[in-house]
């Protein structure tokens, strides 16, 4: 099953269909990351690390999976990522949430 999560979320990226959120985006900018970086980490892995499930209050009634994705980028940096699938507008997008820990 993860392996068919990890082809869906690397489809949603090629596909243009993902997000970053604000928190993402402030960790990306203080790890000195691009979104390009991010990118390449989540295309270039080769399996999902863990699913969670989403505790999230604002999601009660339903919870989402969380997925935690290691890649490296086409350089070789090792960046640590989180995401969920969520629909947007009728259509599956991913979001990325926590997207620029460099992997320690």
């Amino acid at each position: 099953m993860a392996a068919t999560d990890l082809a869906k979320i690397k489809r949603l990226i090629l596909l243009g269909r993902y997000r970053f959120t604000r928190k993402a985006e402030l960790e990306r900018l203080r790890d000195g990351l691009l979104h390009t970086d991010v990118l390449e980490a989540i295309i270039s892995a080769s399996e999902i690390k863990k699913i969670l499930r989403s505790t999230s209050l604002l999601r009660a009634g339903r919870r989402e999976k969380l997925y935690i994705i290691e890649g490296f980028t086409f350089d070789g940096l090792l960046i640590y990522t989180k995401g969920v699938i969520r629909k947007e507008f009728g259509q599956e997008t991913l979001y990325i949430l926590v997207s620029a820990k460099r992997s320690t």
